[in-house]
């Protein structure tokens, strides 16, 4: 039996890993953003990508988001898949009319004739100190956009994987990197990268028997620091990683709610209009004769991202989602 050796390795390196075996196994995966060649990007994700597969494959774009975009539609309509780097959260929002108007609907305006491959990848959440525009918690207005999908990766495999197959789907996908996980470190095989859930599938994190943290990206860890701080208070909790946002993976969070028979929802992104109203919706429609109290959200605040002093207020923290729980329980014992 072989022994895999398993090495410390960030999200970063992961999304670099996935990259360069994307490119190097097929020649119509092209790389542009705004410094993603020389420079590498300025999360140093396409580090070398230029030097290994040359420019007209990783390409500097001017600083342009809708021309970015643009740009990789008619990429895609000739035949290639581009993967567009948006570098921070809010500067992708001048490239929302390409989106909405021309990559979400190809493939249903021509009625399946030409579907458009495209990989856009956008760092986004808070919890590095970013100023106005650069930690913006987006994916509700991507969510709300049919054609799309939607995932954002928790774990180093994860980055690994879910970036891979989004760049191998023939339909858009909207890569949603957490910026604070980029230097997260785990146990990983980067001669080997494992396969991983496929797009469309949610996993448990950590079992539980008392209620379910349903989560993603940037919270899951959050949320797991909760849930072993919860045994302190004889609550034993559940998580779940979406992984996927669109499309929805049902099946496993209600088959975790109907088990514990309550569910509280966390996420970075603002509560009203948010991903958790469609979550907490969808959970009360298939598990209304399996809860014990109402579906909760612990999000952030309903107001534009605030400046680095007072993010540690804004994010969902471990009190919050703590706070939720025991809301949970008081709700269930009257």
């Amino acid at each position: 039996m072989t022994t895999v050796a398993l090495k410390p390795a960030t999200m970063a390196q992961a999304l670099t890993r996935a990259l360069r075996d994307a490119m190097a196994a097929d020649p119509s995966v092209h790389v542009l953003g705004e410094d993603v060649g020389t420079l590498g990007g300025v999360f140093r994700v396409t580090d070398g990508l230029a030097k290994e597969f040359g420019e007209d494959r990783c390409t500097d774009t001017p600083l342009a988001e809708a021309g970015i975009l643009g740009t990789a539609v008619g990429m895609a309509m000739y035949g290639l898949r581009p993967v567009v780097e948006m570098q921070f959260d809010a500067f992708a929002y001048p490239a929302f009319e390409q989106l909405i108007s021309h990559v979400a609907r190809m493939r249903n305006r021509t009625r399946g004739r030409m579907p458009l491959p495209i990989t856009v990848r956008v760092p986004y959440g808070g919890g590095i100190g970013g100023v106005e525009h650069h930690s913006d918690s987006s994916e509700a207005y991507y969510m709300a956009t049919p054609g799309l999908h939607v995932v954002t990766p928790a774990t180093v495999a994860d980055a690994y994987g879910l970036l891979r197959a989004a760049i191998a789907s023939d339909d858009p996908v909207v890569f949603l990197e957490p910026k604070r996980l980029y230097w997260s470190k785990d146990s990983w095989n980067p001669e080997d990268p494992q396969t991983v859930e496929p797009i469309g599938r949610a996993v448990v994190r950590r079992s539980g028997r008392s209620a379910t943290l349903i989560t993603y990206g940037p919270s899951v860890p959050v949320c797991l620091e909760a849930a072993e701080a919860a045994r302190a208070e004889g609550w034993d909790l559940e998580v779940v990683d979406l992984r996927s946002l669109v499309p929805f993976d049902d099946e496993t969070v209600c088959a975790s709610v109907r088990r514990t028979g309550r569910a509280v929802v966390v996420h970075e992104s603002g509560s009203f209009g948010g991903p958790g109203g469609e979550i907490a919706a969808r959970v009360t429609e298939r598990c209304f004769h399996h809860l014990e109290a109402p579906v909760l959200r612990v999000a952030g605040f309903d107001l534009p991202y605030p400046p680095p002093m007072l993010e540690r207020h804004h994010l969902p923290g471990v009190d919050r989602i703590l706070d939720a729980v025991a809301r949970l329980q008081w709700e269930a014992e009257n």
